[in-house]
């Protein structure tokens, strides 16, 4: 017996990595284009049914589109209203699954075709093309599936020769209603575990087939399963913003609805299905398990068409029920990046984009404390309350990069398109120069600080000329700013290479004119050592702008 349930567990791993290379192989080939595809939502609830549906089927996974657009919500790049479509749409994609286990498990012996499978995508895998060798890992992982589904069929035993679990089982479903509600909360408990209903659903089919659960049970595990789906989301949600935490509870009310409706009417539910079934002309065995992938699509299919109108209704509920905390800080300096993505790497990338224009506002925000620091630098009491702004600003963009960097590491690059890899490589770049920019406003402040200690003050041309200097990186800023939002659309970086030789020029002559007469300065000789040096710390800052324009292109 233990020797059973170690090779039903093994195939039932075998199942889940299949799913995993599955969804990782076609991610990676479809590449930003799933990210573009998932980022263009419209208002129109119907488009993001489709999307939500398409994607599904694509990626053969619900909880990861959840997931998915849990963190767009997150990051900005979707409102609730586009996030209840698409999740929608998913609970109807995650429905193939069920179609293509019924069709090709059942029908066939796969496990003949499964290793051969595996051949093919070892070739693909060698080829010099990422594409061929991301299509070869969505093979791999789909005759792998097929196997694992094989292996667990082979090691269920026959019920017909163990009558005392057959007995034992039939004790569980002769409770009436009661037993379909142990069964949706086995379906549920389940897909907990497992995290994903595709392999409860395969599990179920498997049971179903071999006769241990009659056709009814197995509908009540589905409906279990469809409840039990909603947790993953709930999860990645947890960390995230309000919104995030809307859109994974809407995921779970949708699924709630649908499963309330479908115990009021469960038996004429159930013999509608079956009455579909039997216009497909099937032999009994094949009706079984196409009866259950009729049932979870046709559920999803109807949840959806009631609930796709009551988008508005449900927003203000989930509104309601996840009301907006008030920040305790002015603000966070964490704000996008949520880790429920990172088995979604190709999605991933667009929250740590989000997170480095996020991370470069607050850079500029350290700017102005820093013009403000030096336009005070006569006064001691009022420079050292920008002093301090200035060294909390560098310890934040020290944790903001830590933040970032570790997020994309995390990542793993072999989740990761060769395009996406370039975006990584780009993001972790830029990270790096606007953390320098942190560390500049602290060491500028600490110079004048010592200045201040000798007891010497920059002069009002010095410090007239130093403001005029911040105001043109803070022009560089929103320019750097402007082409990290629209890095998609950007051909070249003109704008930031002509505020960047602004800044170049004003400094030499700046230079210029303070060596002009520096021998006639006699004791202001100190100043104007620490202004000239301010003044190359200043040109400094805008030569780590013009790196994060350049990282993009």
């Amino acid at each position: 017996m233990l020797l059973i349930i170690l090779t039903l567990l093994g195939g039932l791993g075998m199942f889940l990595i299949g799913m995993s290379l599955m969804s990782s192989g076609i991610q990676k080939a479809a590449g930003s284009g799933l990210r573009r595809l998932l980022g263009s939502m419209t208002s129109s609830p119907f488009k993001g049914v489709l999307t939500g549906f398409g994607v599904t089927s694509i990626i053969q996974s619900s909880s990861a589109t959840t997931v998915m657009v849990v963190g767009f919500v997150n990051a900005g790049l979707m409102t609730l209203a586009q996030a209840i479509g698409v999740i929608m749409g998913a609970n109807i994609g995650t429905t193939a699954t069920a179609w293509i286990v019924s069709i090709f498990g059942f029908k066939f012996d796969i496990s003949t075709f499964a290793v051969p499978f595996m051949a093919v995508a070892f070739v693909l895998s060698q080829m010099k093309k990422d594409k061929l060798k991301n299509i070869g890992e969505f093979i791999f992982g789909f005759g792998l599936l097929f196997l694992g589904l094989s292996i667990m069929k082979e090691s269920v035993p026959d019920i017909r020769q163990t009558p005392q679990i057959l007995n034992f089982i039939t004790s569980w479903s002769g409770h009436g209603f009661w037993s379909i509600l142990l069964f949706l909360g086995l379906g549920t408990v389940l897909t907990l575990i497992l995290q994903s209903s595709s392999a409860t659903v395969a599990l179920t089919l498997i049971v179903l087939d071999l006769g241990w659960i009659q056709f009814d049970m197995a509908a009540a595990m589905v409906l279990g399963e469809n409840i039990g789906t909603t947790i993953t989301a709930n999860l990645a949600a947890i960390v995230g913003s309000t919104d995030a935490k809307r859109a994974a509870l809407t995921h779970t009310l949708f699924n709630v609805f649908g499963v309330i409706w479908a115990l009021a009417l469960f038996q004429p539910f159930v013999n509608l299905v079956q009455w579909i079934v039997s216009l497909m002309n099937v032999d009994a065995a094949t009706s079984l398990v196409y009866g259950i992938s009729t049932f979870h699509t046709t559920f999803n299919l109807v949840n959806t068409s009631i609930m796709i109108w009551f988008v508005k209704p449900l927003e203000k509920i989930v509104t309601f029920l996840v009301r907006e905390k008030k920040p305790a800080k002015p603000f966070q300096e964490i704000q996008y990046l949520d880790y429920g993505l990172i088995r979604t790497p190709e999605l991933a990338i667009a929250e740590a984009r989000k997170e480095t224009i996020h991370f470069a506002k607050i850079m500029k925000n350290g700017l102005e404390y820093l013009d403000s620091a030096i336009r005070n630098s006569d006064s001691q009491e009022k420079f050292m309350a920008f002093r301090e702004k200035l060294v909390k600003y560098e310890e934040i963009s020290d944790r903001i990069e830590y933040g970032i960097v570790k997020f994309l590491n995390d990542l793993g690059r072999e989740g990761l398109s060769e395009e996406s890899k370039v975006t990584v490589r780009s993001l972790i770049r830029i990270s790096g120069e606007l953390e320098r920019l942190g560390d500049s406003g602290e060491s500028i402040s600490r110079s004048i600080m010592r200045m201040q200690a000798y007891g010497r003050h920059l002069t009002p041309d010095h410090v007239a000329k130093l403001c005029r200097m911040t105001g043109m990186l803070s022009q560089a800023y929103e320019v750097m700013i402007w082409n990290l939002e629209n890095a998609a659309d950007i051909k070249d970086i003109k704008n930031a290479e002509i505020d960047e030789q602004a800044i170049n020029d004003y400094r030499d002559e700046c230079r210029e004119e303070e060596l002009k007469d520096i021998e006639s300065k006699g004791d202001a000789y100190f100043e104007t050592v620490f202004y000239l040096n301010t003044l190359d710390q200043l040109e400094k800052m805008g030569d780590f702008l013009i790196n994060i324009s350049q990282a993009l292109i």
